[in-house]
């Protein structure tokens, strides 16, 4: 069999496949969190003193971080889709932003004025049901992305399962600040980094199983 015989011969049963887009793949990823707002919004589980706590400093970091991180780490995700793309220099990025926002979340734990001893400032019973929380709503983000990194030929699958988990778990932590009635920025900085990497972790153990590395 010639070398062109051959060609025609395995792309016989070929199909087109339709064309990566990020900003698609963006929009699904909105659309899903935004959904997951909308139904914490329909429950009536939204925090009932949000217009009064949304312009203050805690909630302007608190949101701000996690917005700037789940934009940041959700980008360095699909970018580290395409085969040409490694996520390492774009992960790097994002732990020198996480390390400042927990430098600023450090300062304003300092300074705040909170008449608690540090346990109930803690509140493991509590911030346990938070971290859950935050890995419940990232389960459905972490799967869109898992579903988009597998229609896709990542070069450094495990790194980009790890950038997906991240991207995931900010995303989730993100949504969850709706509800999240704790206004204590230690709080915060203890619970939604163990969610955020939990659901990292948990990304960076499972999705590259569908690779060959």
């Amino acid at each position: 069999m010639s070398n062109d015989a051959l060609i025609l011969n395995l792309a016989a049963g070929l199909t087109p496949v339709r064309r990566r887009s990020m900003t698609r793949e963006a929009l699904l990823l909105l659309a899903v969190a935004v959904v997951e707002g909308a139904l914490i919004v329909a429950a009536g589980l939204m925090r009932p003193d949000m217009a009064q706590m949304i312009g203050s400093s805690f909630m302007t970091w608190k949101i701000g971080s996690l917005a700037i991180l789940a934009g940041l780490s959700c980008t360095v995700a699909m970018r580290s889709f395409s085969p040409h793309r490694s996520p390492r220099r774009g992960l790097r990025l994002a732990v020198g932003v996480a390390g400042l926002a927990v430098t600023v979340g450090a300062f304003l734990a300092f300074t705040a004025d909170i008449q608690q001893p540090l346990i109930a400032r803690v509140s493991p019973a509590r911030g346990m049901l938070c971290a859950v929380s935050i890995i419940v709503l990232a389960l459905p983000l972490l799967a869109v992305l898992r579903a988009m990194m597998r229609r896709a030929a990542p070069v450094f699958p495990q790194s980009s399962a790890f950038a997906a988990g991240l991207a995931a778990g900010t995303s989730g932590a993100l949504v969850f600040t709706l509800c999240c009635p704790m206004n204590d920025p230690l709080y915060v900085l203890i619970w939604y980094c163990v969610g955020c990497t939990a659901v990292a972790a948990l990304g960076r153990w499972l999705l590259p199983r569908h690779f060959r590395l």
